[in-house]
């Protein structure tokens, strides 16, 4: 059996002056549609926080000094959108901004082919909501104060 790849990955949980989190909904063909926040792998050699930082303007256009703080960390073993088994090294890191309509032009083929919309839900919807959120514990998480 392969071993799994370690996939160091920056996620933001991006806050609105509302209170509210920014998540963006996926459609890929061979799976149930999903919701997770901004975020992706680190390129080799990026640390956490540049890679939080690139992520979110690439897929927002939002454009922030820094992504801090680092509020929690998490792993787990899923299959890409491509297709491939990893094991996740995820970090987390908090923003807060304006609410704002992302600017879509940074995306790549795969994410111009699978992201179907962007929201920013508020914790009751988040807490209600009728499909999948990605990682299942994201409450938990806006909750965080200090890393994990």
């Amino acid at each position: 059996m392969n071993q799994r790849r370690i996939r160091r990955a920056a996620r933001i949980l991006l806050m609105d002056e509302y209170d509210r989190l920014l998540l963006i909904r996926f459609a890929p063909a061979d799976r149930r549609p999903f919701w997770c926040g901004v975020g992706g792998e680190c390129d080799p050699d990026e640390d956490f926080p540049a890679a939080a930082s690139r992520e979110l303007f690439e897929e927002t256009g939002l454009t922030v000094e820094t992504c801090g703080p680092e509020v929690a960390r998490r792993a787990d073993d899923y299959l890409t959108l491509e297709g491939e088994p990893i094991t996740s090294d995820e970090r987390f890191f908090r923003v807060t901004t304006r609410s704002f309509t992302p600017d879509t032009s940074g995306h790549t083929a795969i994410e111009r082919e699978l992201i179907k919309e962007f929201r920013w839900f508020t914790r009751a919807e988040l807490a209600n909501w009728h499909e999948p959120l990605f990682p299942v514990n994201i409450l938990d998480l806006l909750d965080a104060e200090n890393p994990k």
